[in-house]
C-alpha cells in the first residue's frame, strides 16, 4: 500500500472570481466541470485533471485552519514566455535557478497570497 501521486490542492478563497481568473489567465488552467457541492467553489485543470480546488472561505463545514504550506509548486514549460506573461499583468515574481542548474523557477503570489513555485525543467 502507497500513495500514488498527489490528487490536486485545495485552496481556500476570498474572492472566488479573482482567484479563478487568475489559475486561468495567469497560470494557464482551465475552468472545468465540479460536483454540486452545496458551497460556492471551482475546480481548475490541468489537461484532464482537476488539480486545483477553490473553496470560499468560511462557506463550507470544515474544521477551520488546516495547517501551514509553504507553496504550490506546478511544472510549467516556457520560462521566457511565463516572465512576458507576468510582467505584462504587472504581476510581481522572483526568478531562481536551482543549484546545478538543471531547472530554473518563478515565485509569484495568487490572490489569496498563497505562494506559486513554477518548475521549468531544462
Amino acid at each position: 500500500m502507497t500513495v500514488r501521486a498527489l490528487d490536486h490542492v485545495n485552496i481556500v478563497t476570498a474572492d472566488l472570481a479573482a482567484s479563478t481568473a487568475f489559475y486561468r489567465e495567469v497560470l494557464g488552467l482551465a475552468e472545468g466541470p465540479r460536483p454540486a457541492f452545496p458551497f460556492p467553489g471551482a475546480w481548475l485543470y490541468c489537461g484532464e485533471r482537476p488539480v486545483v480546488h477553490l473553496m470560499v472561505r468560511g462557506s463550507a463545514s470544515g474544521g477551520g485552519d488546516t495547517g501551514a504550506i509553504d507553496h504550490v509548486a506546478f511544472e510549467a514549460e516556457d520560462f521566457d514566455g511565463f516572465r512576458q506573461r507576468l510582467e505584462a499583468r504587472g504581476i510581481a515574481h522572483e526568478t531562481r535557478i536551482v543549484p546545478g542548474g538543471a531547472m530554473r523557477q518563478i515565485f509569484l503570489f495568487d490572490p489569496d497570497g498563497v505562494r506559486i513555485e513554477l518548475n521549468f525543467r531544462r
